[in-house]
């Protein structure tokens, strides 16, 4: 990646993904929480109080931009709209650290909302690179990837999802989003070690920790299945898989994301202090 902007860093510290409700709290006891992560598509208009809203928290929080719309899995080209407004946003916002998601989200012109998965073959690698790369270049930052939360697994595939994720950071220079809930999930429904998981990525490579509530239903068959849900409080187990993987990568910044069912203040700021109190524990 050539051109790119000096590097800010967000604090190997807790955040929580910013909602609206949540503004004043944050601006009467910003110490609760060290950062802040916002989903970039909800910030690319021309004003308004969300924009006016994020200026105010900028001067306060680093942020974080989460992108979740490019579709950088797709067939086709990235959006050229798309990305212009995306740039527009990291221009003035200069964030600390901007991410995507390894999904694609869009087919000829129809925006899907849902982020959906890729079979793990060369081809897609390839495509995925060129895609990884020009977002990198119109940015002139480095990104990070998110790995998905799997429900089914693809024949075709001939890569392992670790082995696809270090390949694409090896070829592109982009750092990961580790979503520890999401390895969790695929692990529950694809029937894998999640700690094995851990231990197969590069995790010098990991710039940035999600962590998120999920939800247990059943398939057609009656079997259980879990689904990544964004509006729960963290399962012990996930937890006990960020101690696991912060005991292998060391600190790292490590975020709440809480989409659904959204909480008043006080639940999401314990959710917080629980993620500060695993990377308080770790040796120093």
């Amino acid at each position: 990646m050539t051109g790119a902007v000096a590097a800010l860093c967000l604090p190997d510290a807790a955040g929580v993904g910013f909602k609206p409700q949540h503004f004043a709290d944050l601006c009467a006891a910003p110490g609760a929480v060290r950062w802040l992560e916002i989903h970039a598509e909800n910030y690319m208009g021309a004003g308004g109080r969300p924009l006016a809203q994020l200026r105010h928290l900028a001067e306060r929080f680093p942020i974080s931009v989460h992108g979740v719309g490019a579709s950088l899995g797709g067939a086709a080209p990235l959006d050229p709209d798309h990305l212009a407004r995306l740039k527009h946003l990291c221009d003035w916002l200069t964030p600390a650290s901007f991410s995507e998601h390894l999904a694609w989200s869009s087919h000829a012109g129809a925006f899907l909302n849902d982020l959906l998965p890729l079979a793990y073959t060369d081809a897609t690698l390839a495509r995925l690179v060129e895609h990884i790369d020009q977002m990198q270049e119109t940015l002139g930052r480095r990104m990070l990837l998110e790995n998905p939360s799997s429900y089914v697994s693809f024949v075709e595939s001939t890569w392992e999802e670790p082995d696809f994720l270090a390949e694409l950071c090896r070829r592109t220079g982009c750092g990961l989003l580790l979503d520890i809930n999401n390895v969790f999930v695929s692990a529950w429904n694809l029937g894998f070690s999640p700690q094995a998981y851990v231990d197969a990525l590069p995790l010098e490579r990991v710039g940035e920790i999600h962590l998120g509530g999920h939800e247990a239903q059943q398939d057609d068959q009656g079997a259980p299945v879990l689904i990544d849900d964004h509006g729960s409080p963290v399962a012990d187990p996930v937890w006990a898989l960020l101690d696991y993987t912060l005991a292998h990568s060391g600190p790292r910044p490590v975020l709440i994301e809480w989409d659904n069912d959204i909480p008043d203040w006080p639940v999401l700021a314990a959710e917080a202090a629980r993620a500060a109190r695993a990377l308080e524990s770790l040796p120093r």
